[in-house]
C-alpha cells in the first residue's frame, strides 16, 4: 500500500507543480522556498527500498542518474522560465514553452532510466522518483530566488494630465 500512496503523492505533486508554473506566480524570496522539496525528500528517504540490496551497484548507479536528471531538469526549467518585476517590487515568474519541452525531455529520460532498470532486473521503488522530484524543485526554486535578487523593479510611468492614477497590472488576486 505504501508504494501506491507514494505513486499517488508523486502524481499529485507533479500535476500541481506543472499546473501552477504555467500561470504567473509571485516568487517568494523569503526563507521557505526550500520547504516543499525538503518535505518530498523526507517522504522519499523514509522508505528502506531506495536501493536494491541484491544489485546494489546498478541500483546506486540508476539512483545517481535519476538525481542528476532531476538536477538538470530543475536547472533547465528555472533558466527557461520568464521573470519580471512589477512597480511595487514583487517578482513574478511563468514557465514558457521551452520549460514544457524541458519537462517532456525529463519525463522521457526518467522513463528510459526506469526501462533500463527493468532490463537489468533492478527493483526500483517510487521513492527514487520522489527524491529526484525534490531535487528538481529544490534546484529550480533556488535558481529562481537567485535570479529574483538581481532583478530591479520597473518604475511605473508617470500619469499624463487628466489620466487616472490607478493602473491594473492584471495579476491581482481576489
Amino acid at each position: 500500500m505504501s508504494g501506491l500512496v507514494d505513486a499517488l503523492l508523486i502524481v499529485v505533486a507533479v500535476v500541481v507543480v506543472i499546473a501552477r508554473q504555467f500561470r504567473a506566480s509571485r516568487i517568494d524570496t523569503g526563507q521557505r522556498w526550500w520547504l516543499l522539496p525538503a518535505v518530498l525528500a523526507v517522504v522519499a528517504l523514509r522508505e528502506p527500498g531506495l536501493v536494491d540490496t541484491h544489485q546494489r551497484t546498478a541500483s546506486v548507479a540508476l539512483l545517481t542518474a535519476e538525481l542528476f536528471t532531476g538536477l538538470a531538469i530543475g536547472a533547465g526549467w528555472a533558466w527557461t522560465s520568464r521573470m519580471w518585476t512589477e512597480p511595487d517590487g514583487t517578482v513574478w515568474s511563468r514557465s514558457t514553452k521551452a520549460s514544457g519541452a524541458v519537462w517532456a525531455v525529463g519525463i522521457g529520460l526518467r522513463v528510459g532510466l526506469f526501462a533500463l532498470g527493468a532490463v537489468l532486473g533492478v527493483h526500483q521503488d517510487s521513492s527514487a522518483l520522489l527524491l529526484a522530484l525534490a531535487a528538481t524543485l529544490l534546484v529550480r526554486s533556488g535558481i529562481l530566488v537567485r535570479r529574483a535578487h538581481f532583478l530591479r523593479p520597473v518604475a511605473a510611468p508617470a500619469p499624463a494630465y487628466g489620466e487616472r492614477m490607478f493602473r491594473s497590472t492584471g495579476k491581482e488576486r481576489v
